[in-house]
């Protein structure tokens, strides 16, 4: 197959490993900035150029910043129209992308998730807050990334002042009730093809209860429940990612769904669980697309 992969930096370790997957595998591959992408937009032969040359994938890796969503999925969309398969589909990395969007799809399809909150004017903060219960709180940005954005207050004064800050910025946020239990550890599933091929614990640096590893957190193997594979499966399914990593919290209830990211990192996860997630994402192009003879 010819495979692009669709990211800003070649040298990224996500980038770099696909790249090596691909030919390993007896691949084509080359990645292409999409934010130099351009596109001729025609019902009879839509193109993406990029360099002045035409671009002719059989299939593309997109990944997608979260600063460039909306370029990007316009570039993958174009890559549909041209009947090009991708390991996550426009509309579907938009729906990651989107966390209150993200949250209510996730929640329609009887996804667990922590009890979550969300308003727009401050007069209702102390509704808000009753929706969610009692303090602690976990307060995040809409548009926030690898834990940015993310702040956990301990008393209800404290998160109305948060609540009020964010809102004088016009910022949209969503709260949510703090999980005790997980005790500031999480779990990342990726999920390829519809099955979980590799699982992490993540455990926050000390004093801090974001188990980001951007944000210092260490990460290591995890063994999954069965309800948590499930949890997983169904959450990437309900969002038609095909390629995703699932983030959830370990609580009394059972998993809980923080967060499904449709560019998940894959230095954390290989490193941690030793699969070689690259190459399944690889395989997982190679199934979708077989060669003419097969």
């Amino acid at each position: 197959m010819r495979i692009g992969v669709l990211s800003r930096q070649s040298g990224l370790y996500s980038t770099s490993r696909l790249v090596e997957a691909a030919r390993e595998r007896g691949h084509e591959v080359s990645v292409v900035d999409y934010l130099r992408c351009y596109m001729d937009i025609t019902s009879k032969r839509p193109r993406v150029r990029f360099a002045g040359r035409e671009l002719e994938f059989d299939a593309i890796v997109p990944r997608i910043g979260a600063t460039y969503t909306f370029y990007g999925t316009a570039v993958v969309r174009q890559f549909e129209v041209m009947h090009v398969l991708t390991a996550n589909e426009s509309q579907a990395i938009a729906r990651a992308r989107d966390k209150l969007r993200s949250l209510q799809l996730l929640s329609r399809a009887g996804v667990g998730l922590p009890v979550t909150g969300f308003a727009h004017s401050t007069k209702d903060i102390d509704g808000l807050l009753e929706v969610v219960g009692r303090p602690p709180y976990v307060i995040k940005l809409l548009e926030g990334t690898q834990g940015v954005g993310v702040v956990k207050t301990d008393t209800r004064n404290a998160a109305e002042s948060v609540i009020a800050a964010f809102r004088q910025l016009d910022a949209n946020i969503l709260v949510q009730r703090y999980i005790a239990e997980a005790d500031n550890t999480d779990l990342r599933a990726f999920v390829v093809g519809g099955k979980v091929v590799a699982a992490m614990e993540r455990v926050a640096a000390e004093g801090e209860f974001r188990a980001n590893l951007h944000r210092g957190g260490t990460a290591r193997h995890a063994d999954l429940t069965a309800s948590e594979e499930e949890t997983a499966i169904s959450a990437a399914h309900a969002l038609g990612l095909d390629v995703s990593g699932v983030d959830m919290l370990r609580s009394k209830a059972g998993p809980l769904v923080i967060e499904v990211n449709a560019s998940p990192g894959l230095e954390g996860i290989e490193t941690a669980s030793g699969v070689d997630v690259a190459g399944e994402i690889i395989r997982f192009l190679e199934d979708r697309n077989p060669p003419p003879d097969s």
